[in-house]
């Protein structure tokens, strides 16, 4: 199981919509807000980095979703 922690940029005006958006991804675990240079935190899991890849992929698509970085877990 790799974790991992995907730190995202969004846009004030999508910003509830996004964050149901994320929240409802199966393999995302806890969508937290942040203040600073990110607005929401989501700690996901995946069998490898491919499907960490993947879930930061589909995060990225989002509607409103500005950038991301995502930090796996050592």
């Amino acid at each position: 199981m790799v974790r991992a922690c995907i730190l995202i940029k969004a846009s004030p005006v999508r910003f509830n919509e996004l964050l149901e958006a994320i929240r409802a991804m199966k393999d995302v675990r806890k969508v937290y807000v942040t203040y600073g240079r990110f607005d929401i935190v989501a700690f996901v899991e995946g069998v490898g980095n491919d499907d960490v890849a993947r879930i930061s992929a589909n995060i990225n698509q989002l509607e409103g979703v500005r950038s991301t970085e995502t930090l796996i877990e050592a």
